[in-house]
């Protein structure tokens, strides 16, 4: 009989340990998106002829890389810390970058080396956290379209808002011209 309790316990703590991961994964974003401070971050043009994947739209990003003259080796994968700041047009720059969490600053940004360029300076190309935003499948499609045209045409400013917070960043909607790229949709 105890056996039988004891079984009934741990497959009980089972099922709360498989709720709870990942409603603390949404919760933690959804904090983010709540409390994080709102980057613009630019958007660049995509390889047209990169396929559409699925429920989301791809983004590239013209913030990407950084250089760097120090003596630090770095490795692609490597997990970085990107501290970001706004320029006088309001869009996010990088401002420094480490392989070490800041400690007093809080809208940095956990991302990874994507890959390393060296010839007079080391150049490091950043695997954002954020580059895919997802939509409702009916008009996922529409918007990448939307998008695509738009951020190939130099007279229209692309951009997506992300959250940061401590290192957490949360991809929250993409813009066309100042306008949810949802808004150019046909209905």
């Amino acid at each position: 009989m105890l056996k039988k309790k004891v079984t009934w316990l741990c497959f009980g703590l089972l099922v709360l340990l498989q709720l709870w991961a990942p409603a603390s994964m949404v919760f933690e974003k959804e904090a983010v998106l709540k409390h994080g401070r709102a980057f613009k971050f630019r958007t660049a043009p995509v390889d047209p002829n990169d396929p559409f994947r699925g429920k989301y739209i791809l983004l590239r990003f013209n913030e990407v890389s950084f250089y760097y003259n120090g003596e630090e080796q770095w490795e692609r994968g490597q997990a970085i810390y990107i501290q970001v700041k706004e320029d006088d047009k309001g869009f996010a720059k990088i401002h420094t970058v480490s392989s070490v969490k800041p400690k007093s600053y809080k809208d940095y940004i956990a991302a990874k080396v994507d890959y390393i360029t060296s010839d007079s300076t080391t150049q490091i190309v950043i695997e954002w956290p954020f580059e895919r935003f997802y939509m409702e499948e009916s008009k996922a499609l529409p918007a990448e379209q939307a998008y695509q045209k738009a951020s190939m045409d130099s007279n229209q400013v692309t951009y997506a808002i992300v959250k940061v917070q401590s290192g957490d960043a949360v991809l929250e909607d993409v813009f066309i011209n100042d306008k949810p790229i949802i808004s150019y949709i046909k209905k």
